[in-house]
């Protein structure tokens, strides 16, 4: 259930540009330059985390 809650709040987020914040970031750090699909990737590996340690850790809700 974290997957979908963190892509909707980079989907909130991106209301107010932080998507292209993010990317210049990424641009400017690392020298890489990546498009949107790895911005909304990003907010879907911190959900795909989340919900793996609560699956470990015992208290996934199903």
């Amino acid at each position: 259930m974290m997957i979908v809650s963190f892509l909707l709040i980079g989907w909130i987020l991106s209301w107010f540009k932080f998507n292209d914040m993010f990317i210049q970031a990424v641009k400017e750090l690392f020298r890489k330059e990546i498009s949107i699909a790895s911005y909304y990737f990003v907010f879907f590996c911190i959900g795909i985390t989340g919900d793996v340690i609560l699956f470990f850790q015992g208290k996934y809700p199903i």
